[in-house]
């Protein structure tokens, strides 16, 4: 918490620690308090080659510690002030340790001279240790005042100092406590130096001092000159200018460099065009203010558009708007949402207009260019005009209407003989209860309870032949798909209605196992049902195969996620053919003798064109019972308008 320490050792913790002096040491000669001191240089009486500074040039000088401002420090400035220098001039310099052993040393011409600190040489003249008589002070001062021998300037005593952590109101009680010392309360019978303190002193003097020797810490703090950072620095001055040097051959080749940077680039630019403009691709870049900057052949080809109609103009008013009628918001345009967060985006089915107002479809990618610090520098959009292939994919969807029109004839014609029975049993009902009505009324045994209980069962026979005949003729029907919010589960008990008397003619029994809390979906019911169709005609005809007790068709609907619903047809029949599996939904293989190949082709081709998945399951409970399943997975969508955004946006896991 406090300190104290010699005047030089604490100028150093002043300035290095921020320590501060609260009291100064004061010593009392006969009854005379001091608070200075100062250093004292000293030679033997009989040394008559040694009588000024100047001569101590050669000696042997001894001196206490280096650090020790009145045993070293003090006559150091001063032997400076003729122009020597200690470590240079003197024939040797030695620290004894104690300012006693240099006062012996000189005595007994074991060193040529010596420096000691104030009022030593007459305390051990005092103890009867020496004779002052056989000293001779060197540059002694006397008109100051000062009691003892001396031969330097006068610096104040040591100091009591708090460090910078301590309290204030603590070192102000030891200051007061200090202060009020007593010097008789310091009197000793064997030392008639008393001590006590005083206010703190300045210590400028110090600090001169060392900034004169060059000492801590004013080391550095000197006037400088050319010879001393030469003599000091030499190796960092050679450094530099080997560094300058090749910093002068370094810069003559970058600037060889650039100069054949700069021809590489107009060949690399001249390159870029040439292969700009073999692209069959239309290119074109856009700035950040939305204008095209560059284009090449094939754009001009496509669109007509040249460069110069972009000056007044942005491209997304000339090529880029939905329509001529639209006013749709740029906002959402993909070339302006890329400008706002930086994502390349891919549109499968655009429009761009040419120059004489035509449109044309388009498939193209925005993909953003960045610079430095990840900033965006423009846009680059890559097009394809898609009119000859939007065609083939109309005729090719086409091809697969008939082509599924034909499956579902031909599917019907298969089963042609269950749905003669399934109709035939509603119409023989209608019937016999039709003459049980004409029976009655001829009797005039009329009962009306019993009469329209009657009429109700002939009613709702006709209503089941009804919506048999329509699923037939809306199954036949060879019709645009059109999309409806439908319910899987119904789609799925519709289906059954078709395949029902055949599962019970060879005694399938019918499993069904529905999600009944599954949101509806939007597709295309006819289709739905073919694919239903297929699946389930395919495991009765698998079944019919075999011979065994118990068959099973076991048709299940359920939750995927979020996102989808699975329906799974399983039966126990003989499974897949392992020679057929890797090619099962290609077009002409097939699993039956008389098969086709087509029905597992055109079921793939619908759950694909409803965003769905088509699979054989490879379930380990099933595969476990040895039964075979096919499962198709179709997306949830909330309603019928939000198909293609919702789409977008997801994609369906099965």
């Amino acid at each position: 918490d406090f300190l104290l320490v010699n005047s030089g050792i604490y100028v150093n913790l002043e300035i290095r620690q921020n320590i501060s002096c609260i009291v100064t040491l004061n010593k009392y000669i006969d009854g005379i308090p001091l608070n200075v001191f100062g250093g004292v240089i000293f030679t033997r009486k009989d040394r008559q080659d040694i009588n000024q500074l100047s001569d101590l040039k050669d000696k042997h000088f001894m001196a206490v510690d280096k650090s020790s401002l009145g045993g070293f420090q003090m006559a150091w400035g001063v032997i400076k002030t003729v122009g020597l220098n200690p470590f240079d001039d003197f024939s040797a310099i030695d620290f004894a340790g104690t300012h006693d052993e240099v006062v012996l040393s000189v005595l007994n011409s074991r060193a040529d001279v010596g420096t000691i600190r104030t009022g030593i040489l007459e305390t051990m003249a005092q103890k009867s240790l020496i004779d002052l008589a056989d000293f001779k002070i060197i540059s002694a001062v006397s008109n100051d005042g000062f009691p003892y021998l001396h031969s330097t300037s006068l610096y104040p005593e040591w100091p009591f100092s708090k460090l910078e952590y301590t309290s204030n109101v603590l070192a102000q009680k030891v200051a007061m406590a200090l202060l009020k010392m007593q010097t008789e309360q310091q009197k000793s019978a064997h030392n008639t130096i008393n001590y006590s303190w005083t206010i703190p002193l300045s210590y400028q003097s110090v600090h001169d001092l060392f900034k004169k020797l060059k000492q801590p810490p004013y080391q550095n703090s000197s006037h400088f000159t050319l010879r001393d950072a030469v003599k000091q620095y030499w190796l960092i001055i050679v450094s530099m200018l080997v560094i300058l040097i090749l910093l002068a051959f370094i810069s003559t080749w970058i600037t060889r460099l650039n100069f054949q940077l700069k021809k590489s680039k107009l060949s690399l630019e001249h390159q870029n065009h040439l292969i700009l403009n073999s692209v069959y691709d239309g290119i074109y870049g856009i700035d950040n203010q939305g204008n095209c900057i560059f284009m090449n052949h094939s754009m001009h080809q496509m669109t007509g558009w040249e460069i110069s109609d972009f000056q007044d103009d942005q491209q997304y008013d000339l090529l880029h708007h939905c329509d001529n009628t639209s006013d749709q918001a740029l906002s959402k345009c993909p070339v302006y949402l890329t400008f706002l967060d930086k994502r390349q985006r891919y549109i499968s089915d655009g429009l761009f207009w040419k120059k004489n107002g035509s449109s044309f479809p388009v498939e193209y990618s925005c993909t953003p260019m960045i610079g430095d610090k990840e900033k965006l520098i423009g846009i680059v959009v890559v097009f394809r005009n898609i009119s000859e292939r939007k065609e083939a994919d109309e005729e090719k969807q086409q091809h697969q209407h008939e082509i599924a029109h034909i499956a579902r004839l031909n599917t019907m014609g298969e089963m042609v003989s269950g749905i003669a029975h399934e109709l035939n049993q509603p119409l023989t009902a209608i019937a016999t209860n039709s003459f049980a009505c004409s029976q009655m009324l001829e009797n005039g045994d009329i009962k009306k309870e019993k009469l329209m209980d009657v009429l109700d069962t002939i009613s709702f026979q006709a209503q089941h032949s009804g919506e048999i005949i329509k699923q037939l003729r809306q199954f036949l029907r060879k019709e645009q798909p059109v999309k409806s919010m439908i319910s899987i589960n119904r789609c799925i008990q519709d289906s059954l209605l078709f395949i029902g008397s055949e599962a019970k003619h060879d005694s399938i029994e019918i499993i069904c196992h529905f999600d009944e809390t599954l949101p509806k979906i939007c597709v295309q019911p006819i289709q739905i049902e073919q694919v239903l169709l297929n699946l389930l005609k395919n495991s009765i005809e698998a079944l019919q195969s075999i011979d065994i007790n118990h068959k099973q068709l076991i048709i299940t609907s359920e939750i995927a996620g979020d996102n989808a619903i699975i329906v799974t047809v399983e039966d126990n029949g003989p499974g897949i053919n392992e020679t057929i599996k890797a090619g099962l939904f290609d077009p002409f293989i097939s699993n039956k003798n008389n098969g086709l190949g087509l029905g597992l082709s055109i079921s793939q081709g619908i759950i694909k064109a409803h965003h769905g998945h088509l699979y054989l399951s490879e379930d380990k409970a099933i595969l476990a019972k040895k039964h075979t399943a096919f499962r198709f997975a179709l997306p949830i969508i909330s309603a019928v308008g939000e198909v293609d955004r919702q789409l977008s946006q997801s994609n369906l896991v099965p």
